[in-house]
């Protein structure tokens, strides 16, 4: 293989990897938004339960 080939190879598995990894933590900053508002509605629906 040509050093030109191994060149064009790194830099398209290093965007893969940022890509995939740039995901991952959009779904998990997504993830922590929902958990947040989830406990926010129990607490709401707690509190109109008792009143």
């Amino acid at each position: 293989m040509d050093i030109t080939n191994l060149t064009f190879l790194f830099y398209g598995y290093s965007a893969g990897w940022i890509i995939i990894t740039a995901f991952v933590l959009s779904l998990v900053s997504r993830g922590r938004r929902i958990d947040r508002e989830l406990a926010r509605l129990k607490s709401l629906v707690e509190d109109r339960e008792k009143s």
